[in-house]
């Protein structure tokens, strides 16, 4: 087996080793490399801790670290003997899956700015290429106890998202998750799922089918724990540290006070990425966790996928073309009359659309003088607005002007 291999298998068997988001672990990983360090960890349960060649490395170490790497070991001593990094792997690859180190090219460089508690590697199945999926990318997350406004916004941020080009990720949990990823599977966008469990485990398993179209429509199920892993409590609280490092921003659209939601947000936060979060009644339980977030100044107001573009930094041909797209919507929606000067909407909106009026009934209408309704006729007349019939004026229907 070459060194590459050797690195590999060491991280697959470090992400089962550990809990996720084990600061010493990913110390000593840093520290010695994926294989060393695992060579170490097993001899030192045979013969004792010798720190001196980490400290060669990292520098002495004080009491408290000497203590931290002991009662490390002593997790990691129950969990060793049992572990089956190959068997895993090859579950991966019956699931036509695949398996991301930090030195492979298709690796999200945004996790490594979790430092120590960065993830050993990347259990995948679906698109492989997570890292390129990820350059541009919104985390959009929320309760799984959502109202229907909640999904509804949920949905249509991620379809407008996903239509700009943009990677929607999120928790595949019930409630606004689940919004999330259907909204972009529905406008033929990518969206990616990161799991609190093994990527062979559909949880919750009400979302089985939407995780499968997931994978169909080009996105990917992916998980820092080996297939066959359980989805624990702690696992969902680490695993919302990967969704906030994995966006260029974080979008919460519902919480309540106290929920995962807001623990991606402070994640988000925390590693300097952009957090936004969507107002709902001020009434509503729902939303208690967003208006939190804007009293505290963790996150902006966010109302449509423009502003979360916006939010996320995308100032680059993907935004323009977005703006430049609302522009044209807008300009199509303004009213042409918006271009007239007050005198002449004034003239505009007292002709007849039937039966002619002459000069002096519309300037009585318009309340104009007779010299300022002949200019105002004359500017109509030219624009299409208007036309004489008989001795009068009419007002030219919207369809003909």
């Amino acid at each position: 087996m070459s060194d590459v291999d050797a690195d590999v298998l060491a991280r697959a068997t470090w992400s089962a080793l550990v809990e996720p988001g084990d600061p010493v672990a990913g110390t000593l990983v840093a520290t010695l490399g994926a294989a060393a360090a695992l060579a170490w960890v097993r001899c030192a349960l045979r013969e004792g801790p010798d720190l001196s060649s980490v400290e060669e490395h990292h520098g002495p170490l004080v009491d408290a670290d000497r203590r931290r790497v002991s009662r490390a070991l002593t997790r990691w001593a129950v969990r060793l003997p049992d572990l089956d990094a190959a068997g895993a792997w090859d579950r991966l690859d019956r699931l036509d899956g695949a398996l991301l180190v930090p030195d492979d090219p298709r690796w999200p460089a945004g996790l490594d700015d979790l430092g120590p508690e960065a993830p050993f590697c990347l259990w995948v199945r679906g698109e492989p290429d997570v890292g390129a999926a990820l350059e541009s990318s919104v985390a959009v997350v929320g309760s799984r106890a959502a109202t229907s406004y909640g999904e509804r916004v949920a949905f249509d941020l991620a379809d407008a998202l996903a239509g700009g080009g943009l990677c929607v990720v999120s928790g595949g949990a019930y409630g606004i998750d689940a919004a999330a990823h259907r909204g972009a599977v529905a406008r033929d966008g990518r969206t990616i799922v990161v799991l609190a469990g093994g990527v062979d485990r559909a949880y919750p398993a009400g979302n089985a089918r939407l995780l499968e179209t997931v994978v169909g429509a080009g996105g990917a199920l992916v998980s820092e724990v080996p297939p066959g892993s359980l989805p624990t409590k702690s696992r969902f609280l680490q695993r919302n540290r990967l969704i906030a490092a994995a966006g260029r921003a974080t979008v919460v659209v519902e919480a309540a006070w106290r929920s995962g939601a807001m623990s991606t947000a402070h994640h988000a936060a925390r590693l300097l990425r952009p957090v936004g979060a969507v107002p709902g009644p001020v009434t509503s339980v729902a939303s208690a966790g967003c208006h939190r977030l804007l009293r505290e100044g963790v996150a902006v107001c966010v109302t449509d996928a423009v502003e979360v573009r916006e939010l996320a930094g995308l100032v680059g041909a993907e935004l323009a073309a977005g703006v430049a797209a609302d522009r044209e919507a807008d300009a199509r929606a303004a009213r042409p009359r918006d271009g007239l000067d007050s005198t002449s909407r004034r003239v505009l909106d007292a002709l007849p659309r039937r039966g002619p009026a002459d000069l002096p009934r519309v300037a009585s209408l318009a309340g104009v003088s007779l010299g300022e309704a002949r200019g105002a006729l004359g500017l109509l007349e030219l624009g299409g607005w208007a036309r004489r019939r008989d001795e009068g004026w009419v007002a030219v229907p919207p369809a003909r002007s």
